[in-house]
């Protein structure tokens, strides 16, 4: 099987990314341990995403990459649904009675299932999105 190599861009892609997931998760009020979990990166890839050296750089897998999108896309669908810090920030930690949740956390769901749960979480705040 062929190894395919991430460009210089593609990692520099890579380190924006997950500097932002990682960051997004630590206002929704994430552990560590469960950023790490919820992004399936290493602990390494972890301290080298929230090191202050600008030139580090990492390599991130499909799966890695297609975690730090739906972070970076369920904030965007909390941004566009509310105007308010604390909502944007907040909406994760609060209880959700809609179904698929069972009175759980968005973070607690996404902490549970995985990479099922996050896109569940960005499915259910989009259609909130769509009902403005």
């Amino acid at each position: 099987m062929a190894t395919v190599e991430a460009s210089a861009g593609d990692r520099d892609t890579h380190i924006i990314g997950l500097r932002a997931a990682v960051k997004i998760l630590e206002k929704w009020g994430a552990t560590p341990q469960q950023r790490v979990d919820l992004l399936q990166i290493s602990s390494d890839t972890y301290s080298r995403a929230i090191g202050a050296d600008q030139d580090r750089q990492v390599s991130l897998n499909s799966d890695q990459m297609t975690r730090v999108s739906l972070v970076l896309n369920i904030h965007a669908a909390l941004r566009a649904l509310f105007e308010n810090p604390a909502n944007v920030y907040g909406y994760i930690t609060m209880p959700n009675h809609n179904p698929g949740f069972r009175g759980r956390t968005p973070l607690e769901s996404m902490a549970l299932e995985g990479l099922k749960g996050m896109q569940k979480t960005f499915d259910h705040i989009n259609a909130l999105g769509d009902g403005q």
